[in-house]
């Protein structure tokens, strides 16, 4: 440890500047009628999500506990109480993540809004970002690209109809080989390629969202079916200068759907060599019970800073980064 390691990683005048946007914030969710919630860290459950990595905490006595990933399962298990449209600033956790855009703890906001489809609920996005970056940063009017034309045109790859070598052969003709054979399937190839390829060249010029994605990737989404006849799932991404800042869905309300994709993560999981934990009951009781209709959004406030004062990376946004904690 140098001598320079207790400083702060952000300037004063960043961290000025995080704060009023915070404000900001909470704010447009005050005139906008949400309740501020905060919900425990620590669970006896962690996420199933092959692409997300929870951190276990065991505490001296008793089982073994996971730092939440997102805020999300309990915020459902309010929606289902009636609580009504809510929103939460809090810490996440993710391991194995660090670099420019990445670290193992980070800052999210994440909103609800009861009776909103995936449209209206992007349109509240947008709002948000105007709001948050007021004096800071203008943006054009947002853009939306349908997850599979925004593959397509970066790549020529048809997510549709591609299998695990195309799309792997596209990665390693733009120098992108991951070390080892990982045995991924055609969508885990998918989400590298949107990845490292097609989310850094969106964003430059207006905010985009990328909307409609495989039903493989929904997660906690519903599913539709498109003008093509195709299903998709109703989940987008929004971009800003390359960068992803949130994912949202029209969310899931179908107890025995969500227990039967909780299951297919987990034996994915399993076929890659992850760690197991245990899955959320408590949540999917509440969807046995009832979650109202609703569309929710996780937004990365960190990445929000970064890209609304121009600052080369995660750790510049943050009072201290990871490697200072």
């Amino acid at each position: 440890m140098t001598g320079a390691d207790w400083r702060p990683s952000a300037t004063g005048e960043v961290i000025r500047q995080r704060a009023a946007m915070l404000a900001r914030v909470r704010a447009y969710f005050a005139a906008e009628d949400l309740v501020e919630v905060h919900t425990p860290v620590l669970s006896a459950a962690a996420p199933s999500d092959p692409q997300i990595e929870p951190i276990a905490a065991q505490p001296a006595s008793g089982p073994a506990r996971w730092l939440q990933t997102s805020p999300e399962f309990p915020m459902k298990r309010l929606l289902a109480a009636g609580i009504g449209d809510c929103y939460q600033v809090c810490p996440v956790f993710r391991d194995g993540e660090s670099g420019r855009l990445h670290g193992p703890e980070f800052t999210m906001i994440e909103w609800y809004r009861t009776g909103f489809s995936a449209a209206e609920l992007r349109r509240d996005v947008e709002r948000l970002l105007q709001a948050a970056t007021r004096g800071l940063r203008s943006f054009a009017p947002a853009r939306t690209h349908a997850y599979r034309d925004a593959i397509r045109e970066a790549s020529g790859i048809d997510c549709r109809v591609a299998d695990a070598a195309a799309v792997r052969a596209a990665l390693a003709a733009r120098g992108i080989v991951p070390a080892g054979d990982r045995g991924w399937d055609a969508d885990a190839w998918l989400d590298l390629l949107m990845g490292a390829v097609v989310g850094p060249a969106l964003g430059h010029e207006a905010p985009v969202f990328v909307t409609d994605y495989p039903p493989a990737q929904a997660a906690l989404a519903r599913l539709r079916t498109d003008e093509t006849g195709a299903s998709v799932a109703e989940r987008f991404e929004l971009y800003v200068d390359g960068i992803e800042l949130a994912n949202g869905f029209r969310e899931l309300g179908d107890a025995a759907e969500q227990r039967r994709r909780f299951g297919q993560d987990l034996a994915l999981r399993r076929r890659r060599g992850q760690r197991i934990a245990p899955i959320d009951e408590r949540l999917l009781a509440a969807l046995g019970h009832g979650l109202p209709d609703c569309s929710g959004v996780a937004l990365g406030f960190d990445r929000l800073v970064m890209v609304a004062l121009g600052l080369p990376d995660l750790a510049s946004a943050m009072c201290f980064a990871h490697d200072r904690a």
